[in-house]
């Protein structure tokens, strides 16, 4: 088959198609043929050598996003899924195995359909980015009514989780640039406000005594702090952990622990059906122009998702 991926890390032009061999799909796994994989900042960030890597031998292939076909249901594996169903899965990238591949075999807890009505672009967009904002709010577990502020809202990951912390009954305040508001008002938050340096003064006009918790898709971290109540959360996707001033904690959080939650993922497509979750392609390109896929991600202001075609 194949597959895009890197020998060694660097920018975006060590990634290049190459072969490899076939994966096959083991005891409880579901091999599928990939139609479209979702690109990322995991994934740059992975080919830029920020993730560890160790254990693992090149070539290394990123991506954990991906809707195809199944073409093989292995072994011992329990599911409705039979070969020719359309389906969106996450991926845990390990060395070889990962999304931008013509073919890759994963848990069969990690398959669902496709949202009817979707596209194969449009369904790679949602498995990796919103099993991570169902993760942040259930780290959260806020009850309904309560307040939250999301950075990063116009992005894939905080524009979900804007969305699905709309859908549990909370009050959002998110972050937008002017170009991006009205994109961030669509999404469904109660109050939008300028990004950057002021925001968290800006909720604090709103909600004198802070929110009652932060999803921090915009990696602000400190900065952010003051928008918090006292010993409220703030998860973080990037590494961050640790008590703050007032007892505001950060919280880092990380998608594997949810790469297997069959329920949680086909949820998000029951969702995506019924409109609670938009999912938005920002455009699509052939495999082989994986490293352009890079660069334009790197280079910032894409909204939505760039999809790489298998």
């Amino acid at each position: 088959m194949k597959a895009v991926a890197y020998t060694e890390p660097g920018g975006p032009e060590v990634l290049h198609v190459i072969d490899l061999p076939d994966p096959t799909a083991g005891s409880g796994e579901v091999l599928v043929r990939v139609k479209a994989a979702a690109v990322s900042p995991t994934d740059t960030m992975r080919r830029a050598g920020h993730r560890d890597t160790s254990g693992a031998e090149p070539p290394f292939v990123v991506g954990m996003d991906v809707a195809g076909v199944v073409e093989a249901v292995g072994p011992d594996v329990v599911t409705d899924l039979s070969p020719g169903d359309k389906v969106m899965a996450i991926v845990v990238p390990q060395g070889s195995h990962g999304a931008y591949a013509e073919k890759v075999a994963v848990p069969a807890e990690s398959v669902t359909r496709i949202p009817a009505g979707a596209s194969m672009a449009e369904a790679a967009t949602l498995p990796m980015n919103g099993l991570t904002a169902r993760l942040a709010l259930d780290k959260l577990g806020l009850p309904t009514g309560s307040t939250i502020a999301v950075t990063g809202s116009a992005g894939a990951f905080g524009g979900y989780s804007v969305q699905l912390a709309k859908a549990d009954g909370l009050t959002v305040v998110a972050d937008a640039q002017e170009s991006d508001r009205k994109l961030v008002e669509s999404l469904g938050a109660d109050h939008v406000l300028p990004r950057g340096e002021g925001f968290a003064a800006a909720v604090r006009e709103l909600f004198p005594d802070g929110v009652d918790g932060i999803i921090d898709g915009a990696v602000q971290l400190d900065e952010i702090v003051p928008a918090a109540k006292d010993g409220a959360t703030v998860v973080t996707i990037r590494g961050d952990k640790g008590v703050r001033d007032r007892g505001v904690t950060f919280w880092s959080i990380v998608v594997s622990k949810y790469a297997y939650d069959k329920e949680a993922l086909d949820t998000l497509r029951q969702q995506a059906e019924a409109g609670v979750v938009t999912l938005r392609v920002a455009d699509t390109l052939p495999k082989e122009e994986a490293a352009e896929a890079h660069r334009r991600l790197e280079a910032g202001g894409v909204r939505g998702r760039l999809i790489l075609e298998f």
